[in-house]
Parts: C-alpha cells; structure tokens; sequence
C-alpha cells in the first residue's frame, strides 16, 4: 500500500466513526463512536413495533436559553474542568455534557397504534439503549415522523451481520507487547483492540488513549471504566470505543 492510499484508508476509518461522544461523566473520561452508538439505537428502534427509523444524529444538547443579566466574577473551576483537563478529548470528539437524539422515523398504521403512543414508546426505547446498553447521558430526545405507512407493520429486519475483525487495521497495528495493551485486551468485555485514529495504546506526554471495541452483552461505559481500572491511574487514561457488537437475537 502506498503512503497515499494509506492516508486514504485512514480518512475513511476516521471519517466513518461519526462524532465521537463523551461516554458516561466527564470523570469517565471516555468517549463512544457515534457510528458504533447509531447501531444499537437503530436495533432497538426496530423492536418497537410499527416504526421504520430512518435519520438518526447525536450531539450535545443545547443549555436552556437564560435571561441576561449582570456579569458575574469567573467561578471557580468545577470538576467538570478539572476533569477534561486530566482526561484530553481525543481528536475531534465533542466535549463532555448531556446529549441530544435527533431522530427520524415512518409509522405504520397496521401497528394499531396511535402516533403520539408510537412515538413514546420509541423515546422509550432509545433511552433505554442509551442508559443500559451504552452508557450515554441523554437528556433529549427529538422525533420526527417523515412517513404514514398504510397497511401491516413491516417484520423486524434482520440484525446485520457482524463484521469480521479486519485482517490489517489502516491506521497502526494493535501491539501486544505493551504491557496497557495487554491489560486493556484481557478486561472481561473487550472484544479486540482496534486502530482508527492510530495505535490502539496512544502515549502522550500527560495521558493514554485506548482504543478499544465491546463484546456483546457488556455496557460500554462499564467496558471503559474497567479499562481505565485494569491499566491504571498514572498517568489518565482515556477509553475511546470505536464499535460495540451486539448479541444475535
């Protein structure tokens, strides 16, 4: 492979992950791939009976809008900051906060079921994912309808097959012989290391990144902060999952 056809590679893996979401509380110091986040909201939107997901987005919620007033003296930092400063965002990720689902989806009126109850037991839904599933804190989320279907609800789809591990990772190899590798490849829950934005173990001068991917049947907050435990405190470490498996049906 060429130098140019490698950075190719590599764009396209960055590119593919989607945002990179703050995972649990800023103290977590982890982040999820909104790709690997999207797959799991959309398994779960396809069991709620009647509904199609179609676009789905997540980012940070917006602060409620607040009357001017006044300007105050500059706070004291909070644990928030002082969080994000012991733990960096990898790059491009969004800080940490509570997020927001921006999602759209058709209904099918053979459901049976009215609008506004489809529609709430879908917001049930993602939330649901959000918290036991991954981990995310959602404050929000915003439906859409783009579609009334006439006639019977559509069978579920398929769960999408599993992908394979990929034989060469495009943007550094996983290596074992470091000892936060090895750690972090034995917590019970990590399904492989991976390499998107570079080697699976990132050294900085002040902090770790690992990269990791999660088994099925494991929360990825708790695959993050066992991470975190398993290669320890001296110096941050930072957990990126970049994708979450999910078990068959």
């Amino acid at each position: 492979m060429t130098t140019a056809e490698g950075w190719a590679t590599t764009v396209r893996s960055r590119l593919g992950l989607g945002r990179l979401l703050p995972l649990g509380d800023p103290v977590d110091g982890a982040w999820l791939a909104e790709r690997a986040a999207d797959a799991v909201l959309r398994r779960a939107a396809r069991r709620v009976p009647g509904v199609s997901p179609g676009r789905l987005r997540i980012g940070l919620a917006e602060p409620e809008a607040e009357p001017e007033a006044e300007p105050e003296p500059e706070p004291e930092p909070n644990a928030e900051a002082a969080a994000e400063a012991v733990f960096p965002r990898p790059p491009g990720a969004l800080p940490p906060g509570p997020l927001r689902i921006t999602a759209e989806f058709a209904a099918t009126g053979g459901a049976g079921v009215p609008l506004p109850q489809l529609a709430a037991g879908l917001r049930t839904a993602l939330f649901a994912a959000c918290e036991e599933r991954l981990g995310l804190v959602v404050t929000e989320v915003d439906l859409r309808v783009t579609a009334l279907l006439d006639g019977p609800a559509p069978a579920p789809e398929p769960p999408a097959p599993e992908p394979a591990a990929p034989s060469e990772e495009p943007a550094g190899a996983v290596d074992l012989s470091d000892p936060a590798a090895v750690a972090a490849a034995a917590v019970p829950g990590v399904r492989r290391l991976t390499t998107v934005l570079g080697p699976s173990v990132h050294r900085a001068a002040d902090h770790l990144r690992i990269e990791v991917a999660t088994a099925p049947d494991h929360r990825a907050l708790d695959v993050a902060r066992a991470v975190r435990a398993a290669v320890g405190a001296a110096p941050p470490v930072t957990v990126l999952v970049t994708d979450v498996a999910v078990a068959a049906p």
